[in-house]
């Protein structure tokens, strides 16, 4: 399969761009677009044999469950059911964050199909900010599941570049939109009872998140059954090791090794590569930077890639857990 890619950056050329990847959506194929927090592989949410097409591109397990995607909260009740406990709950939510960077999991209608959300009672839904990808939706007129345009388990892609270095030849169509302004994946949150069970941290903080309702981490993922999409211990990680320094630990090569380092606040002295998150300490631009910069040292010829620990404030808390996670498969992989 041929892989094309549309330029799609200016406003002007997203009616064009539009256009092309409704084309492709209502043949039952995948397009990949920007969102503001990562490059997503979109299908038609509701067509099971297009959702099936995304797994396989992905190398997805069918066992992970997607998020879908909504033009605003009119469509909403096209696929969830809110209890009338979570209603209002929900509304301050989505008031509040949508359109944005916040998935809500909830209860799934009837016509999700149970590929898409794994044969769970729930499903994952949000309202993207992107402008592109708002046109798309409202061109092709439905929801779609849109998970990262990677690899199952790679560095997720913040650029069209990155969505063709993974899937070049296995998809159709890129949409062109430049970088990713958040760079980090969607918070999700799921309402229980007057709280929010907070399942994977992104660029809506924990913080920000507690101004609505009490927060209370979910219970550790079960790998085999994850409960919503971005819940498996190991992912989002390169193809070279990469280790997770704890908060206090001095980064220093290792003897023997070509490594690579992953800075925040350190200098990278004796190192083969260094990758700078952000030179003004800024955990907004360390976020926007994460997957590019370790795209940089997966493909510098390293040995091993060592990664400072950030301030667990605000988007910090995110980028820590992208990095441990990344560190897990590491250790599944390398050791």
């Amino acid at each position: 399969m041929d892989t094309r890619i549309v330029a799609a950056q200016d406003p002007a050329l997203f009616p064009a761009a539009s256009e092309a990847a409704a084309a492709v959506l209502e043949d039952g194929f995948p397009v990949a677009l920007p969102s503001e927090t990562v490059y997503g592989l979109a299908a038609d949410a509701l067509r099971p044999e297009a959702l099936a097409r995304v797994f396989e591109a992905k190398v997805r397990p069918f066992f992970d469950p997607l998020i879908l995607h909504i033009a605003g909260l009119d469509w909403l009740d096209r696929v969830v059911r809110i209890p009338e406990e979570q209603a209002d709950l929900v509304d301050k939510l989505t008031s509040a964050f949508w359109p944005g960077p916040l998935t809500l999991v909830l209860p799934r209608a009837d016509s999700v199909p149970d590929l898409a959300c794994s044969g769970l009672p729930t499903v994952a839904v949000r309202c993207p900010a992107h402008p592109l990808f708002h046109a798309v939706l409202m061109r092709f007129g439905g929801p779609l599941a849109a998970p990262s345009a990677n690899r199952f388990g790679r560095i997720s892609p913040t650029t069209a570049a990155h969505v063709m270095e993974e899937l070049s030849g296995r998809i159709p169509l890129i949409l062109d939109g430049g970088p990713c302004p958040h760079g980090i994946e969607s918070t999700i949150v799921r309402p229980s009872g007057d709280a929010l069970e907070l399942l994977r941290p992104g660029p809506v903080s924990r913080e920000t998140l507690a101004q609505f309702a009490p927060v209370c981490d979910a219970p550790r993922a079960d790998d085999a059954a994850p409960q919503s999409p971005g819940r498996l211990a190991s992912h989002y990680a390169p193809q070279t090791p990469l280790r997770f320094l704890s908060k206090n630990e001095t980064p220093l090569p290792v003897p023997g090794l070509r490594c690579g380092l992953l800075a925040w606040d350190a200098t990278g002295d004796g190192f083969a590569a260094v990758e700078h998150l952000s030179a003004r300490l800024d955990p907004v631009e360390a976020a926007a930077r994460l997957f590019s910069a370790l795209r940089g040292l997966d493909t510098a010829g390293l040995d091993l890639i060592l990664a400072q620990q950030v301030p667990m404030d605000g988007v910090g808390r995110a980028i820590n857990d992208r990095l441990l996670r990344a560190a897990a498969t590491s250790r599944v992989s390398h050791e």
